[in-house]
């Protein structure tokens, strides 16, 4: 659909270290922090926030895949942009940093309503992080 138009989008990942990934794409799918999203070139405005999970972008050389975790979307005049405190090549997430992910997250604290909050996004982190990792079949 997005060829036909002759249209594409611009995609910009961007944590707080570097700018991660900034190329042209056809499609993109964004993990929002209640389901996923998808973008077309042509789409209106729009802003959301992300949850944990696989940000997956059609490019011209095929389907690239990252793990995000967290952070807000922007879709504006066909540019994608992406703010995440961290973006990793979905290769990159494999059950051994999935299993470190979740021991680090079981052992948070949560005595007080802030604790619990930072627990909570560690735990739905490591999580996806898991299913990410047992999709790719990452060891």
């Amino acid at each position: 659909m997005a060829e036909s138009t002759g249209k594409s989008l611009r995609v910009v990942v961007v944590t707080p270290e570097k700018a991660v990934l900034d190329e042209p794409a056809s499609f993109v799918v964004l993990p929002l922090f209640d389901g996923e999203f998808g973008v077309l070139p042509g789409h209106a405005a729009f802003v959301g926030q992300l949850g944990p999970g696989e940000l997956r972008i059609t490019t011209a050389a095929g389907v690239q895949k990252w793990f995000i975790d967290g952070g807000f979307a922007q879709t504006r005049s066909d540019v994608v942009n992406v703010l995440t405190p961290r973006a990793t090549a979905i290769s990159d997430v494999t059950a051994t940093a999935a299993a470190t992910a979740k021991a680090t997250a079981d052992a948070l604290p949560s005595t007080n309503s802030v604790e619990r909050d930072a627990k909570t996004k560690a735990v739905a982190r490591a999580n996806a992080m898991t299913r990410l990792a047992a999709k790719t079949g990452a060891a």
